[in-house]
């Protein structure tokens, strides 16, 4: 795909994140609450995901994570993380922070000399910061509001931003236009790794709100939400959902549905 085309999908995925977003959230939607007049599609989404977990990412994780020695595990993670830096330095252009850019691009470039290609990670024993971001935060900086709730195949709970901010992402790395080890796949590979490394060492917690909640639809969406917005705008009350909350505490066991506290009065 040539330059031109790539910046012509990165523009059309901002007008369309800040149209649909813009046109379709309630003015509130951003301060605590959630918004999610998709649900029962988003539903049907859920039970895939879940039953492709099932089925073989959370048996994939666990395997791959009990097979593969943590030290060579730790090492393709520290790969991953650290090819996605390029793209974190752009972000944080884009949102006019300059010293977290100057800090993710010396963090790059020491673990990609010192550290053998990103394998290992003296950066952090050199005392730089490890700290990243997305183009759905640099939407988030830009005012684009947050959107709908929305479940995506495979890749699991998002907003209508995020979801146009991880495709965008595809096409803001440097490295997807320099090639610099000839795969062009690799970052594709290294993700995948380092999923089903998250999926298998923190498989208690997922299998918790998957598997363990009364409602694992309404437990991903929150935890989704309480950590994204957390991420985004910090312990502010207005953008923030209590972690202490209890997601399941209005669970009506005889409908087998959740009355939500949080209930959008414009999801109908």
């Amino acid at each position: 795909m040539t330059l031109k085309s790539r910046v012509s999908m990165i523009l059309a995925a901002i007008s369309a994140v800040l149209l649909v977003a813009g046109c379709s959230v309630p003015a509130d939607s951003d301060r605590g609450g959630i918004h999610d007049p998709h649900e029962t599609t988003n539903r049907g989404v859920h039970r895939f995901n879940v039953g492709l977990d099932r089925a073989l990412f959370r048996p994939a994780g666990r395997a791959y994570t009990k097979v593969v020695p943590d030290p060579i595990e730790d090492s393709f993670n520290h790969f991953a993380h650290n090819i996605s830096k390029p793209g974190d330095v752009v972000n944080f252009l884009l949102q006019g922070r300059v010293k977290e850019a100057g800090i993710s691009l010396a963090r790059f470039v020491v673990n990609t000399t010192v550290g053998f290609a990103g394998l290992a990670d003296p950066a952090t024993e050199f005392g730089i910061p490890a700290q990243s971001t997305d183009f759905g935060e640099t939407l988030h900086v830009w005012g684009a509001k947050e959107g709908a709730y929305i479940e995506l195949p495979v890749l699991g709970p998002s907003t209508e931003r995020d979801a146009v901010g991880r495709v965008v992402d595809i096409f803001t790395n440097p490295l997807g236009y320099t090639d610099p080890i000839g795969d062009e796949h690799i970052r594709v590979y290294t993700y995948a790794l380092d999923s089903l490394s998250k999926r298998g060492r923190y498989s208690s917690t997922v299998d918790s709100v998957l598997y363990e909640s009364a409602d694992s639809y309404a437990a991903a969406r929150s935890v989704y939400l309480q950590n994204r917005r957390y991420k985004l705008e910090g312990t502010g009350e207005d953008s923030y959902i209590d972690p202490y909350d209890d997601p399941y505490e209005n669970f009506d066991a005889d409908t087998g549905s959740t009355i939500d506290p949080y209930e959008d009065p414009y999801a109908d």
